[in-house]
């Protein structure tokens, strides 16, 4: 299935376009500051194994997807990128090893999205035009890195989560999709958000979608399907589909609920939530956008009211 066959014609609803964060169960936020990233060669990986899972899950709901994978986990993990690329999927850039943006300077980035496509076409055979920041932190601070991306010709973004949250956001950002350059066609499609009132809350997936009832993602692409006729933008993370991974003991207890929530009913919900709406692949999803986006001028949007943090409750849940 190539890209322009990632949405079936024959079917009249709003394409979502479908996501795949792909690191393994060490490698996430929650555990950054427990677990050192000299430890992860030693560390027994379950990626694999879950991406088979996940693959024929997509193969039995007929849907196709966009995998932002880490270059290290490609790097060891060859021939699980090749059954990605082969099932019709795109392979995407998710940097190299889960370094936030805002912790590089500016050739430290160009040199961490440069190493991690060289090693995700090598691996893959797939040409690479997607990139997803780790836990979505291009933000106010690193405006530079679109411009990174844009140099290094990458054709979309999906790195900015538009909420107030205690780990990553942009406020001020659009809800949809928008050009972040004046002077290129590069275009940042943002994870789901929905309006409850007049409060922009998180609904892209992730441990929001984990951890809340299904009928909260639910009436959140509804909304944005119908009310605002906009496509949605869902993601999850491989390990989140392992309720049998290790636990780490030391790990704060916030991140520990984080992460093992409900860890047992991922995948009947997305199950479900890939049979109920029409997914396909990012660079589908661009391409379309691409169409009605427009250059976003932060410059005079900076002195904008932000708006209101993710809804009450929802402060607790990764992403």
């Amino acid at each position: 299935m190539n890209a322009e066959s990632s949405f079936p014609a024959t079917d009249t609803r709003i394409a979502n376009g479908l996501s795949v964060d792909v690191e393994d169960w060490f490698q996430v936020g929650a555990f950054e500051n427990v677990i050192d990233r000299s430890d992860w060669e030693t560390t027994a990986t379950r990626v694999e194994n879950n991406i088979a899972r996940i693959l024929d899950l997509f193969a039995e709901a007929q849907v196709s997807a966009t995998f932002f994978t880490l270059g290290w986990v490609a790097q060891r993990h060859p021939q699980m990128m090749r059954r990605i690329a082969d099932a019709g999927h795109e392979i995407a850039s998710h940097g190299y090893d889960h370094a936030r943006v805002f912790n590089f300077d500016r050739k430290g980035f160009a040199d961490d999205i440069r190493l991690a496509r060289d090693i995700l076409q090598d691996t893959s055979g797939q040409r690479v035009i997607g990139y997803r920041a780790p836990s979505f932190s291009i933000d106010q601070r690193t405006p530079w890195a679109f411009e990174e991306l844009a140099a290094q010709d990458y054709t979309y973004s999906s790195s900015v989560a538009p909420v107030a949250h205690d780990h990553y956001g942009w406020p001020q950002a659009p809800r949809f999709a928008f050009r972040p350059l004046e002077n290129s066609e590069l275009i940042e499609i943002p994870v789901t958000t929905a309006m409850l009132g007049s409060r922009r809350v998180a609904a892209g997936g992730g441990g929001f979608f984990r951890v809340l009832p299904y009928q909260f993602t639910r009436w959140a692409v509804r909304q944005v399907n119908g009310e605002e006729s906009r496509p949605a933008v869902f993601y999850f993370h491989p390990w989140e589909i392992d309720p049998d991974q290790p636990r780490v003991a030391n790990a704060p207890l916030r991140s520990k609920l984080r992460h093992y929530t409900k860890l047992d009913k991922m995948a009947g919900k997305l199950r479900t939530l890939a049979h109920e709406f029409r997914w396909g692949r990012m660079d589908s999803l661009a391409r379309i956008e691409a169409a009605r986006t427009v250059p976003f001028d932060f410059a005079n949007r900076a002195a904008s009211p932000a708006p209101s943090p993710v809804a009450s409750g929802q402060e607790e849940i990764a992403a």
